[in-house]
């Protein structure tokens, strides 16, 4: 049987496109078949399994929010669908493939230069490229406005300093989507990862998100040419707008983790026998993966009918907030329940579930916090804001 094949309670798959189940299922038989075999070595490293990447270009999953340049653009729905499958098997893969896409081919497509998009587009499609998105600061995470990066214009170049933490990607990056202020407006820069002046140092000993290459970036008197300036990404606006796009595909990744969490756990208590009868037979055992179907199937219903607000452009950024709120937060439940029905077997690298609950114990951080977007939606319901 084919692996999330019947976690589909409420029978979503049947609304699905052809084009959607398409691609869902190249992305999922990819994951099976590539993905899984070789991760738990990868998260053991600490190191991204960048040997993915040309597969991954070659089944177009670099530029889905991309039309032209040699890329397709795809739904929103698509990009859901693709993160569920790739968080499935690993949040570091997911986020990888996220930041290529939604932090940085977006902004070059949305806010660059043609010049900008002829020469990084295309190289970023075929995976010759890895991009990075830098905007978190080691004081300056949950308030962005608030950075200290700033860039000044000397002749014909842009002089950047200051310093950027948690960026994904970043060891293997060799392009930079700097956010800095200029003349106390924030505005994107493109900074090739070979410019003197900056400065990549990995960030190691982590307990979570092992595979995913993280970075603290250091700029110092760095010079970038005035046309490395991304001439319509100016302020906040155009931030969020890069990040809503990512904080979908992380409410979408978190459920194919918690659906990876049930998976095992039903598997297991299918076939582990105590007393002389299958675990799953017991009515706690029975009520827990009652549990964890019900919120994957909530979170599931959230994705879904996201993804097609998004896709009409009726989505609103507090909802894109509800969703990483609740799917975060109810797959790391998920996975805490995995591993109690697995008992000791729980905390082994062949069943995932401990991997996954490490990478979520992340994820829940990312891209927002579960208490600041807790306050975006108690801003969205009352028209109060508790952020000033």
């Amino acid at each position: 049987m084919e692996p999330n094949q019947y976690v589909d309670f409420y029978q979503l798959d049947r609304r699905l496109t052809a084009e959607e189940a398409a691609v869902r299922g190249a992305v999922r038989r990819f994951v099976s078949a590539e993905c899984m075999p070789i991760i738990v070595d990868h998260f053991d490293k600490g190191a991204f399994p960048a040997e993915l990447i040309p597969r991954m270009a070659q089944m177009g999953l670099f530029g889905v929010h991309v039309e032209g340049y040699g890329c397709k653009k795809r739904s929103e729905t698509i990009y859901g669908l693709i993160c569920q499958e790739l968080g499935r098997c690993d949040s570091g893969l997911r986020a990888m493939f996220s930041v290529q896409n939604s932090l940085v081919m977006l902004p070059i497509y949305r806010f660059g230069s043609e010049q900008q998009r002829k020469k990084w587009l295309p190289v970023m499609a075929r995976g010759e490229i890895i991009g990075c998105f830098g905007l978190s600061e080691p004081d300056f995470g949950s308030d962005p406005g608030g950075m200290q990066t700033k860039a000044r214009k000397k002749g014909a170049s842009y002089i950047l300093n200051g310093k950027k933490m948690w960026i994904t990607n970043g060891p293997i990056a060799q392009l930079a989507v700097i956010w800095a202020k200029l003349e106390n407006e924030i505005r994107g820069f493109l900074v090739e990862a070979a410019t003197p002046g900056l400065r990549i140092s990995p960030i190691k000993r982590k307990f979570a998100y092992r595979t995913s290459p993280t970075a603290l970036i250091v700029l110092s008197d760095c010079a970038v040419p005035q046309d490395n300036l991304l001439p319509q990404a100016k302020g906040l606006k155009a931030v969020f707008a890069c990040l809503n796009a990512a904080r979908f595909g992380v409410a979408c990744g978190a459920v194919g983790a918690a659906i990876a969490c049930y998976e095992v756990a039903r598997d297991f208590a299918l076939k582990r026998e105590v007393f002389a009868k299958s675990i799953a037979s017991y009515q706690l055992v029975q009520a827990q993966l009652v549990s964890m179907l019900v919120e994957i199937t909530k979170a599931q219903l959230l994705a879904y009918h996201l993804g097609r607000l998004l896709d009409q452009d009726e989505a609103r950024p507090a909802q894109i907030s509800l969703a990483k709120l609740n799917n975060v937060q109810e797959a790391l439940k998920i996975a805490r329940l995995a591993r109690d029905v697995l008992g000791a077997r729980g905390i082994l690298a062949d069943y995932h579930v401990m991997r996954h609950l490490c990478d979520l114990e992340a994820v829940s951080t990312l891209e927002g916090t579960a208490s600041m977007h807790t306050l975006i939606l108690g801003q969205e319901l009352t028209g109060l804001s508790a952020f000033s």
